[in-house]
């Protein structure tokens, strides 16, 4: 049985040999029929630089160009909004306001708070508390919702409201 074994090995690697001169033939072959492919690649064009000289015009890139366009101190937004630097930060304003989460809703008799979330502690805020690194200001509290008024700058640098929500997220706690 072990002889047996033992030759049937043999013969296995036998049928296993080195001989791959009808490979090699075929990829002779091929190389010899295979055409090259000779597609011309046109030149690159010319390109010819601008250079801006003109000192007396205004700079395309100034703020005082986009100022221009909008005929100066009439400008829509610019009735003198702007966020008071001076006040003191609250703890929520160090977070976006998409980091910000609304997990839950408090009431007493008087006022209204919603528990506001950022990773994994929970802030509670009332109206006139701001949150956001908008300067934003709650101005109203539901029992699934936080309104927010925003002040951000447009493209003139003009400050302006803008409205956001903070919805309440139920289930799925961080």
């Amino acid at each position: 049985m072990k002889r047996l074994l033992t030759l049937a090995a043999v013969l296995a690697l036998a049928g296993c040999s080195n001989d791959q001169s009808e490979l090699r033939a075929w990829m002779q072959q091929v190389r010899a029929d295979t055409k090259p492919i000779q597609e011309r690649i046109e030149e690159p064009k010319k390109f010819a630089p601008f250079r801006y000289d003109d000192v007396a015009e205004v700079d395309p890139f100034s703020p005082e160009k986009l100022a221009t366009v909008l005929d100066g101190p009439q400008r829509p937004g610019a009735g003198g909004l702007k966020p008071d630097l001076n006040r003191r930060r609250e703890a929520l304003e160090a977070f976006p306001l998409d980091a910000i989460r609304m997990v839950g809703h408090l009431a007493n008799g008087r006022q209204n708070h919603a528990l506001l979330q950022v990773d994994k502690t929970v802030y509670q805020a009332h109206v006139g508390n701001y949150a956001g690194q908008n300067f934003g200001v709650i101005t109203r509290i539901s029992e699934n919702e936080v309104l927010l008024k925003e002040l951000v700058q447009d493209a003139a640098g003009d400050w302006v409201q803008r409205e956001s929500t903070l919805r309440l997220q139920e289930g799925d706690a961080k």
